[in-house]
């Protein structure tokens, strides 16, 4: 028995348990705070809390489901590797740091876990020692300090109210203007692990991490941990900052479906995915609906996982070739994975019955419902057909275009343990869905549109699958029509890459080489140490050439003196 199947039972298990234990919770209305108090330090009471709640615990049910399967999937993925116990061991300790997040209804907690992410996902991505790797991880251990520095922040304005449990402050907070800075703290860091605009460009980049760390990653854990802060800090949100944070969500779903229609990496393409439907769960918590964001937060969670671990199979068979150019005829070579490949995408599209239809549709309508611009209801409608769009153009180039591979070698479906990891997945991608919907809303929503309205969603898919079809024709042997700056625009994320390396090092960089040559090395050496130790120098040869010839100066002198007494 491996050591993976192991760790895995071990957190199949945990989440049966916690799946159990938030059916109970949810059925009885129970939230329990348990409180272990270390000291009271000047009326600040220093105290370790953990929140149970149906909330805390179906997420956690999630995550340590996910978690076990792709830790199985993960046995025959780095088979061969002579530090996979080393790989696990991480995989696990970001699990533990999830769950601490998740459990924690205290900032100071909550900031062991946030950084307990953003350590272990550096080591992750560097996990493969390579430059790329280095410059991943280190893009995405920097952009996520800035994160860590919002919590510290409001950790530290939190000590005016005497207790870090942020729970107990929320109605205050929201009527307090001066507690709006905690808010826009808290926000800061979301927006930071959510990679939302302006903070973008790290989460294409943490690519470089070995497959079921991306897996595990884009789908229930670090990402999402932004997610979750913000749909619990939610209540203490005022109306205009909501609005004004709308305007940013909506646009990192926008670009990101955008980008991925003119990008040729695979794994890139579904990391882009991700941050689409993130941006999609921002939206909808500020639009006030925190109950709806959570819904797609988990029922996102099952299929992108499957997805990624899908797109590591194909990865894996083709020997490590990830530009989909490459790809093709999966479907008569992989057509297990390819089945559950298609599953995925379908669901992400929101196609109907399948786990994403129920929270995407339900998203759109009461969207649809709500009064606000046509800018916003455009983006919203557009950004829903780009995801079929990519969604198809993927499908098209890896599973139906002709072969492209440049060496024939031997495809095939016989990853019995990845294959098996990625079955306990496929289940819940079909019917997850409908059984969250009727857990988590005993009362279902009323939706009351027009007919026009109900038929828009439909509308935008099949244009977006037009769109799919015709961007797919852009082959890798085609002149390629989309080859111009304006692709590469779109493609780089809206430059967000280069600004978000470049412009913070770049010009720093060299304004601090040109200040160490010039001024350091320079004026500084002139007017400082250098000439000061010349200058010492040369009058201590002088008052030592005084010194040695005193009695002749003094003879000098007296002589002089004499000659001016006489004149």
């Amino acid at each position: 028995m491996t050591f993976c199947f192991l760790v895995s039972f071990f957190l199949f298990m945990f989440s049966m348990f916690s799946f159990s234990m938030s059916l109970y919770f949810m059925m009885m209305d129970l939230v329990v705070i348990l409180e272990y108090e270390f000291m009271t330090l000047n009326s600040n009471i220093i105290c370790m809390s953990i929140l149970l709640d149906w909330m805390s615990l179906l997420f956690m049910s999630f995550v340590l489901f996910i978690s076990s399967m792709v830790i199985f999937y993960s046995d025959e993925y780095m088979h061969g590797d002579l530090n996979i116990h080393r790989f696990i061991m991480l995989v696990f300790l970001f699990v533990m740091s999830m769950m601490f997040l998740i459990i924690s209804p205290n900032l100071i907690s909550i900031l062991l876990g946030w950084d307990g992410l953003g350590l272990v996902s550096y080591c992750l991505v560097i996990y493969y020692q390579n430059t790329k790797s280095l410059n991943a991880g280190m893009l995405t251990a920097l952009s996520n300090r800035i994160g860590d520095v919002g919590i510290l922040m409001s950790i530290a304005w939190m000590m005016n109210y005497g207790s870090w449990n942020f729970i107990f402050y929320l109605d205050f907070m929201k009527n307090d203007l001066t507690m709006m800075i905690i808010s826009c703290f808290v926000i800061l860091s979301a927006f930071t692990k959510s990679a939302q605009i302006p903070f973008s460009s790290w989460l294409p980049a943490a690519m470089a991490a070995p497959t079921p760390v991306s897996s595990l990653v884009h789908s229930s854990t670090l990402v999402t941990a932004g997610v979750y802060l913000l749909i619990r800090f939610n209540f203490c949100l005022t109306e205009n900052l909501m609005n004004f944070m709308l305007f940013f969500s909506m646009m990192t779903m926008f670009m990101s479906g955008l980008g991925a229609n003119f990008e040729y990496d695979l794994k890139k393409i579904i990391a882009l995915s991700t941050l689409s439907q993130l941006g999609l769960m921002m939206s909808i918590l500020f639009l006030g609906d925190y109950n709806l964001a959570f819904f797609h937060l988990l029922s996102h969670a099952l299929f992108k996982a499957l997805l990624f671990m899908c797109a590591g199979c194909m990865i894996h068979n083709l020997m490590n070739c990830q530009d989909i150019r490459y790809m093709g005829s999966l479907i008569n070579l992989m057509p297990l994975t390819c089945t559950f490949f298609n599953i995925s995408n379908f669901s992400l599209c929101g196609l109907p019955f399948l786990s994403g239809f129920y929270s995407k549709d339900l998203i759109l309508e009461v969207f649809s419902m709500n009064y606000l611009n046509l800018f916003v209801y455009l983006i919203f409608y557009v950004s829903i057909g780009l995801t079929v769009s990519y969604s198809f153009r993927l499908s098209y180039y890896t599973l139906f275009n002709p072969y492209n591979f440049y060496s024939l070698n031997s495809l095939n479906d016989q990853g019995l343990i990845m294959l098996k990891g990625m079955g306990g997945l496929i289940t819940f991608v079909i019917f997850g869905g409908c059984m969250l919907s009727w857990l988590m809303f005993p009362t279902p929503y009323f939706i009351c549109l027009s007919f026009n309205l109900k038929m828009m969603v439909i509308f935008f898919i099949l244009i977006g699958l037009f769109l799919g079809y015709e961007f797919s024709k852009f082959n890798f042997n085609y002149k390629l029509k989309s080859n111009n700056l304006f692709s590469l625009f779109l493609a780089s994320m809206w430059n967000m890459p280069v600004l978000s390396t470049y412009l913070v090092n770049f010009y720093f960089l060299k304004f601090s080489d040109f200040y160490y040559k010039n001024v350091d090395l320079g004026w500084f050496e002139y007017f400082g140490s250098q000439n000061l130790y010349q200058n010492i120098k040369y009058n201590s040869k002088f008052f030592q050439l005084l010194f040695n010839n005193n009695l002749k100066i003094y003879f000098i002198f007296l002589i002089i003196f004499i000659l001016l007494l006489i004149i």
